[in-house]
């Protein structure tokens, strides 16, 4: 009977790390205070990196219909059996992986509000969102992403390394009223950058 309470408590608190705590503003966060601006940055991300080094590149990871994860889907208000289109990139500078971000929408959208979004290809997301006035952002939410979050078990299999607590902020885009939701999680390289 013990060994039982003590796995439950285990599964508990592996669920509870799971859901990372999003939040408006880094501070709450306990992030390096060196992270705040990278964190808090309302422009396009992929051009504070470019600005930021030689040369900068994007891998696709990823671009299928998969499930999201579970604190993404009431952004979407998707229920649970239903998959959303998602795309995951690495954003690269001077060689080194400094972000993975991961986006994601309601598959009906891929042919509507957002289809640009879906054949955008090794082009960066960021530039196209931001070059288009119709296109609304929310306001920027962070969090700590401990390793064993869907986003960090994510990460570390692309990777190929399992990191530590990174942290990650995350924008609801909003096109034709429907939403877009994108994740950014920074990786350790990104402080070289400042």
């Amino acid at each position: 009977m013990v060994a039982l309470d003590a796995l439950a408590c285990l599964v508990v608190l592996s669920m509870l790390r799971q859901r990372a705590r999003w939040k408006s503003h880094p501070a709450l966060l306990s992030a390096p205070r060196w992270l705040y601006p990278w964190l808090a940055e309302r422009g396009s991300l992929t051009a504070r990196i470019m600005a930021r080094c030689h040369a900068f590149a994007l891998s696709i990871v990823r671009e299928a219909y998969a499930r999201p994860f579970p604190d993404e889907r009431p952004l979407l208000g998707l229920p649970w059996a239903q998959y959303a289109w998602v795309r995951e990139v690495l954003l690269h500078a001077d060689g080194e992986p400094v972000v993975f971000a991961h986006s994601i929408l309601l598959p009906k959208d891929t042919r509507g509000a957002w289809h640009r979004a879906r054949a955008i290809g090794a082009r960066p997301l960021g530039a196209a969102l931001f070059a288009d006035p119709s296109i609304t952002r929310g306001p920027l939410t962070c969090a700590r992403i401990h390793p064993d979050h869907p986003l960090g078990r994510r990460i570390s299999k692309v990777i190929g390394a399992v990191y530590g607590d990174l942290w990650a902020r995350r924008s609801l885009f909003l096109h034709r009223g429907r939403p877009l939701v994108v994740t950014e999680v920074f990786l350790p390289a990104i402080e070289r950058l400042g």
